[in-house]
């Protein structure tokens, strides 16, 4: 571990007073309808977990075998529900078929608006017609030779078939990998090599802000990427299915490539839903780590699906006549959660869009809300901050009146965008439901329920059912209320990841082995003094960037990969809009000079690595970078200098004490 990883006590410069009750006649209606309520089911939750998580398995999900068992500890492995058996894909999908559910809009999907004004596409998948198009799909999977087990990677657009891809690998027992549709060639071949997939589900292309995003050219370039000793890094993959989406020319390879739509014509569609032991792996979701290597946070199948539904239901109170949107994309575990797995489970009807919200104008939002009737609206403090600064006129043109509750996720959202949220998008009526929750945790985790508990702009307030969270110091001692440190959760909880794909020891040394006994989160926290939990984000080396986790080390291998740059150094500085910024410090190779066309291309190289969501913000020039004696870079320093902030703390140990002069008055 970096000599500067190890964080200090964490102070908080805000102590915020206001504080919202529940809305008058929200919490009449809510499923939880007072803070008694919550805190008799808590400690319930807490006190008998075996007997409370028993009774929300037996009611919430549809089983085909029931368990033996409901928890198996051995820290820190743990498994829910031993024994059992179920199938995601029938608790989202089948179990509402003899209802009235089965009529009821599942997908309600607005594709991006033309470059010429034209309103984008729409589309409305009852539940009945999802899990049609499921089964075709599911069967078009096994036509190509995936079955239970085998690793099936997505890399789409923002479209119904995502969910439909998903769900049909849970359908047959496959194991899904989906990647975010923004990265690049190598994130794909990386994240094939790890998973070892067997099949890609692609799109010949997908659309952002008007230009065609070249998915399948991606998937070509990944399939011919090869590792350092020249092996192919995709050398598993099969299949490759191919939507068609953008009309874009694309390479078809024969005998590997094959079209969705010509798939289904020789499938029909009745699939029957595997029988899934409750551990069954369900979902691989690749996130950034501190060592540069992305991480395959597995997810399983009987825990993860009771954590979703129950915080689906409970956090944003759904009601049978509700049209909720969350704004994330599939490729995040947020749009895994609570967009396909959460929402179906519980027969609501989920809203999807594929496009940017300031595209083609900054009201894209509020026509959607006001269009559709949103009575949910769940997005990040990045987009909120983005509305802001784009003025109170766009949402002003629309009737969003509809809305009833509004949720915030990725980030902590600082008070005064939660006040403007409140006000300008909620017009003083909606609650609203800031969460905490990470890839690993699989649901929220700290949240205030809407019917039940106030709220403070800023905070996340309360652990949801059956979780224990704690604020220790370094030593992993709790600290008193009102002191910052380390945020930690004392026992397991049904949604919590079952470790990283094919690596268990660095499941245990990432996870298990900062604070003893503990799940170390990586975010600093502290309690006030009504006890209501404040994040202040990572103390780590991975960064939260408009809501998407970026690991440091990730970007640095990317820009030394660039045979002009000898040394990097990443670090993230406060930023408006984005919540955190990436700020990269480079030392060129000798005879290369610093330039803006280089500081272009660098950035490029990083986006073209990993993604445009990796490109950093600044990049910075510098002979040689502040290091120890022993030659450790001291990023605590770097991370002060991007900030703008005084040098502070021990520099005894800094070895050319004329580097930090010259950085700091270095251009940016």
């Amino acid at each position: 571990m970096r000599e500067n990883n190890k964080p200090t006590a964490i102070t908080s410069v805000l102590h915020e007073k206001r504080v919202f009750p529940p809305t008058k006649g929200f919490s009449s209606r809510a499923h939880i309808k007072s803070l008694a309520q919550y805190r008799k089911l808590y400690n319930e939750s807490i006190k008998s977990p075996d007997r409370f998580w028993a009774k929300q398995a037996k009611n919430e999900l549809t089983w085909f075998k029931p368990w033996k068992k409901v928890l198996q500890w051995k820290e820190p492995f743990v498994r829910w529900f031993v024994g059992g058996q179920l199938n995601v894909s029938h608790n989202c999908l089948d179990r509402w078929l003899d209802t009235l559910t089965a009529n009821k809009a599942a997908l309600i999907w607005e594709g991006e608006p033309a470059t010429d004004g034209k309103p984008g596409e729409e589309r409305v998948l009852t539940y009945k017609q999802l899990h049609r198009e499921v089964c075709r799909f599911a069967n078009v999977l096994k036509r190509n030779g995936v079955h239970k087990g085998d690793r099936v990677l997505i890399y789409l657009p923002m479209v119904p078939e995502a969910a439909i891809a998903m769900l049909g690998c849970a359908r047959i027992g496959a194991v899904h990998s989906v990647v975010f549709g923004g990265f690049s060639a190598q994130s794909v071949a990386d994240r094939v090599f790890d998973s070892q997939a067997k099949l890609i589900v692609t799109a010949d292309g997908g659309f952002r802000r008007g230009t065609v995003i070249p998915l399948k050219k991606n998937v070509d370039e990944a399939l011919t990427l090869k590792a350092a000793n020249g092996d192919l890094l995709a050398k598993s993959v099969e299949k490759v299915i191919v939507l068609r989406r953008a009309n874009n020319e694309v390479h078809i390879a024969e005998g590997r490539d094959v079209w969705w739509h010509r798939e289904l014509d020789y499938v029909d569609a009745e699939c029957a839903a595997e029988r899934m032991d409750s551990e069954a792996p369900l979902f691989i979701l690749y996130t950034s780590g501190s060592t540069g290597k992305p991480k395959g946070i597995l997810h399983t199948t009987g825990g993860y699906l009771l954590g979703v539904k129950l915080t689906h239901k409970y956090v944003f109170d759904i009601q049978d006549a509700d049209v909720y949107w969350c704004t994330a994309d599939v490729g995040w575990v947020t749009g895994h959660s609570y967009v396909v797995y959460g929402p179906l489970a519980n027969g609501a009807t989920s809203l999807m869009y594929e496009g940017a919200p300031n595209w083609p104008e900054p009201d894209r939002f509020w026509r959607i809300v006001a269009k559709y009737g949103v009575t949910v609206l769940y997005t990040a403090p990045t987009a909120i901050r983005a509305f802001m600064k784009w003025g109170t006129e766009w949402p002003g043109k629309h009737d969003l009146s509809s809305l009833r509750l509004l949720g915030t996720v990725g980030e902590p959202i600082n008070p005064e965008a939660w006040i403007w949220y409140h006000e300008t998008i909620g017009g003083k009526r909606c609650p609203i439901v800031d969460t905490w929750w990470q890839t690993e945790t699989g649901g929220i985790m700290i949240t205030p329920l809407p019917g039940a508990i106030a709220t403070k702009p800023g905070s996340a307030t309360l652990p949801f059912f059956g979780v224990v969270p704690e604020v220790v110091d370094d030593e992993g001692k709790p600290v008193p209320r009102n002191t910052g440190g380390k945020l930690v959760i004392r026992k397991p909880w049904p949604s919590m990841l079952r470790g990283i794909w094919g690596d268990p020891r660095r499941y245990k040394e990432v996870y298990w082995s900062e604070v003893k006994r503990s799940y170390f989160t990586g975010d600093g926290c502290r309690q006030d003094a009504d006890g209501y939990y404040w994040i202040v984000g990572r103390i780590d080396d991975v960064l939260n960037v408009a809501g998407h986790r970026i690991g440091t080390a990730e970007v640095e291998s990317a820009l030394v990969s660039n045979q002009k740059v000898a040394e990097a150094a990443v670090v993230g500085r406060p930023d408006e809009l984005k919540g955190q910024a990436l700020v990269a410090f480079v030392t060129l190779k000798s005879g290369v000079k610093p330039d803006h066309a280089i500081r272009d291309e660098l950035r490029q190289h990083v986006a073209k690595e990993i993604g445009p969501v990796a490109r950093p913000d600044d990049i910075r020039f510098a002979e040689t970078l502040p290091k120890t004696r022993s030659g450790k870079i001291m990023r605590r320093l770097l991370k002060q200098i991007a900030s703008g902030t005084e040098i502070k703390g021990d520099t005894t140990t800094l070895e050319d004490f004329s580097v930090l002069a010259k950085l700091a008055q270095s251009e940016e």
